[in-house]
């Protein structure tokens, strides 16, 4: 029961934290968080099952096309969702245009796709065990985007670059950066970052649209918990969060699960604002 726990909440840990390292990429170049993040891990489930178990693609060319979706609706929620609030005075309607394009997505993916759960295929043709690729493979794409992105911003110009735009946007402006097509790049590789998260989790998570309210919320936990633009902090805050969740679905269950999470979160919330892994805000005086 306890190796049970733990594998399962470490897999599903992992897919909250590339949800909530999806949320803080496309932060780190806008300063505005996109709550379509979950949205893209449902895209990443339902596109990886429709390329896959019904067209009969190969895995690999299923595994590229849905990581590309993912993108390309990343770059489309910049410029449909968050470029027209950018130009804006009140900057904060990105709250309601991302929400609105995430709901209309979803809705659209139920009409289209279906409301029932749908099973995700296997990607290995390997037999079952007490680790089972299920488990794994969230883990993985977890330490492989982990590791990537920080040779992405710490041996890379493009990442360098990335880095600029999210210290000082108007510094990185005076520099002669180009802003505007860096935030494209950003959320184009949060979009594939966030369908990295529901495709590795399809086992889990199966193929449904209404995975993307639970990933939204879920994956915002590690952002608030990790600290905003923390990468780290939101992996260890995301392991956190999926170990206490299957804890307590152990111990009391249901909507009950939902009740501690969430409480524990307004409590570490309330007592460090800035998150576990954030730093403190100087106040000047």
């Amino acid at each position: 029961m306890v190796q049970s726990i733990v594998s399962t909440g470490v897999a599903i840990g992992c897919i909250y934290a590339l949800i909530g390292i999806a949320y803080n990429v496309m932060f780190s170049a806008s300063r505005v968080f996109s709550f379509t993040a979950g949205t893209l891990g449902m895209l990443g489930g339902v596109l990886g099952s429709l390329f896959i178990a019904v067209m009969g693609l190969p895995v690999a060319l299923g595994f590229i096309l849905a990581l590309a979706a993912g993108a390309v609706f990343g770059v489309v929620t910049e410029i449909v969702a968050v470029r027209p609030v950018l130009r804006s005075l009140d900057q904060h309607l990105y709250v309601l245009s991302t929400l609105a394009l995430a709901l209309i997505v979803q809705q659209f993916t139920a009409i289209e796709w279906g409301t029932d759960a749908r099973p995700f295929p296997r990607l290995f043709d390997i037999a079952r065990g007490a680790f089972d690729q299920q488990f794994w493979l969230p883990m993985l794409a977890c330490a492989v985007v982990i590791i990537g992105l920080e040779l992405l911003y710490r041996r890379t110009l493009i990442g360098h670059a990335f880095l600029a735009i999210a210290e000082d946007s108007y510094a990185a402006r005076a520099l002669g950066l180009p802003e505007r097509r860096l935030r494209i790049l950003s959320f184009a590789l949060a979009g594939a970052i966030g369908a990295l998260a529901g495709f590795a989790g399809g086992e889990m998570l199966l193929a449904f649209f209404g995975n993307a309210p639970l990933l939204t919320f879920y994956g915002f936990i590690p952002v608030a918990l990790g600290g905003m633009g923390s990468q780290r902090g939101a992996v260890v805050a995301g392991l956190l969060l999926g170990l206490f969740q299957q804890a307590a679905n152990f111990l009391v269950g249901g909507i009950f699960a939902s009740v501690a999470v969430f409480s524990v979160f307004i409590i570490v919330l309330l007592a460090r604002p800035e998150g576990l892994a954030g730093a403190g805000l100087q106040r000047r005086v």
